[in-house]
């Protein structure tokens, strides 16, 4: 027969204590864990955008580049918030193929392109407000991207 060992009356639950302790402490780190890999999401997609946009800056350019004549005759130029144009010229189909893909691409996308004689600065506009609660109080929630370029 065995023996029972009788603890005395202060140690009694303290396992249970323990065990409590220890499933909280797991699940502050498993909650932890979660808000990081949500953090990694939210900047992992912003850093797309971003990439985004330096590809729309590039495709703009060598849009501008391949109708040089047209693009120093200002037939480019457009203003952020402009409506896409009609036509059937090549800069017309440039312009709007190009805000098009900025409208597709990124969330509120815009853009312009600005020409000052031969050196052309071409701004992409997007809406960040998903990551609104990261950022300093009062910096606002478009972000943009400038690219210049000469021809």
């Amino acid at each position: 027969m065995r023996k029972r060992i009788r603890l005395p009356q202060h140690q009694r639950g303290t396992t249970l204590i323990e065990v409590l302790v220890a499933i909280l402490v797991t699940a502050i780190g498993v909650m932890g864990a979660a808000a990081v890999q949500l953090n990694a999401v939210k900047f992992n997609q912003t850093a797309k955008f971003r990439s985004t946009a330096v590809f729309l800056a590039n495709d703009i350019a060598d849009r501008l580049r391949a109708n040089r004549t047209a693009a120093l005759n200002g037939d480019y130029d457009i203003a952020m918030d402009d409506d896409a144009p009609s036509g059937t010229s090549i800069d017309v189909v440039d312009l709007s193929e190009w805000l098009g893909e900025l409208a597709l691409r990124m969330p509120s996308g815009d853009g312009e392109v600005a020409r000052d004689d031969r050196r052309f600065t071409i701004t992409i506009q997007w809406d960040e407000s998903r990551l609104s609660d990261t950022r300093e109080a009062g910096s606002g929630n478009l972000q943009s991207f400038q690219f210049i370029t000469e021809l």
